[in-house]
């Protein structure tokens, strides 16, 4: 009941905690019930379902055929079974909207689970727009295998179950962890979090940029238009102002909740994607791919061995602490 880089710490605790992973991993019905109103299926499921009824789910079946090799270039050769996969096909709340930014989704660790709900209108159980709702899902479960397949320790700490490292970011005993938050407003990011979640997510929307690519697939109006963008991730600054004004995301919503979800789309852009973005310009400039790729290996790893080598190189010694140490961080090296 362990993901692949998972791992726990503390001796004779490791077993308490072990049992302690394989309830929570057991639990079927903890996190649905998040969603009163949602009525989820696994992956596998809906993609059978989503056959018979005589949809095409081929976006998300050439992504999925696309993303083992180029995962296991990076280091992650298990990906997130499909079993373990929450998808909610319908909701009862009145103009439900579903999608990446849906309320309350995304991988939750201690479960082992991602919970994602099909892109689009929410009544009927099957997808309005089946090959933009097979690409946004693409995306989810692109986005959710990196985060499943991120280095994770695990120790008891009075009896409850602490991270003590995700990726490249570590947390001592009171809680303080080695990057602080940004500050309000920032243009950019030096939060470790944030980053390892922009590079998860620019890799997920690469590929799915590229079997939309290779499908002919495009949407160019109204709030279709907005999902496919950034699902491909191709929203542009004018995207995000003009989604900052509620009457124009009342226009382009069907629903309230779909305006909702216009503005969570918004805000993930400017507070992690295009932080995450300016961060690769000014840190990684004519190399910016290769300081994505070294992120990616580092967070699956855990190790910052090939990372800081990186930053040494091109930004002088210590540079992986002089970017991201928090000041107020105890002084000790991290791990």
């Amino acid at each position: 009941m362990l993901a692949p880089n998972e791992h726990l710490s503390g001796g004779a605790d490791a077993v308490r905690l072990a049992a302690m992973l394989a309830e929570l991993r057991s639990d079927t019905d903890s996190l649905a019930r998040q969603h009163p109103q949602v009525t989820f299926r696994p992956l596998s499921r809906v993609l059978t379902d989503w056959s018979a009824a005589g949809l095409d789910a081929r976006p998300f079946l050439d992504g999925l055929a696309a993303l083992r090799p180029r995962y296991t270039s990076i280091g992650l050769r298990r990906l997130l079974p499909l079993d373990r996969v929450m998808v909610g096909i319908r909701s009862e709340r009145e103009g439900a909207y579903g999608g990446f930014h849906h309320p309350n989704q995304g991988y939750r660790h201690l479960q082992m689970r991602a919970v994602i709900t099909v892109a689009g209108p929410l009544a009927s159980g099957l997808p309005e727009d089946p090959e933009l709702s097979a690409l946004d899902l693409l995306r989810a479960y692109a986005h959710d295998c990196l985060h499943y397949g991120s280095f994770r320790s695990y120790r008891l700490r009075s009896g409850e179950i602490v991270r003590t490292q995700y990726g490249v970011n570590f947390r001592r005993y009171d809680g303080r962890t080695y990057s602080a938050p940004d500050l309000a407003g920032s243009p950019t990011t030096r939060n470790l979090g944030v980053i390892m979640e922009g590079a998860c997510d620019r890799e997920a929307r690469a590929l799915t940029r590229q079997i939309a690519r290779l499908l002919g697939i495009a949407r160019t109006g109204g709030m279709s238009a907005y999902v496919f963008r950034d699902v491909t991730g191709t929203l542009t600054t004018a995207d995000t102002a003009a989604l900052s004004r509620p009457a124009h995301r009342a226009a382009h919503a069907p629903t309230e909740p779909a305006a909702s979800f216009l503005d969570s789309m918004r805000t993930y852009q400017e507070s992690v994607n295009a932080r995450y973005g300016r961060f690769l310009a000014d840190v990684g400039r004519d190399e910016a791919a290769d300081l994505h790729a070294c992120l990616l290996r580092a967070t699956l790893s855990g190790s910052l061995a090939g990372l800081s080598a990186w930053l040494d190189r091109c930004h002088g010694p210590r540079s992986f602490a002089s970017l991201f140490l928090n000041p107020g961080y105890p002084p000790r090296s991290p791990g």
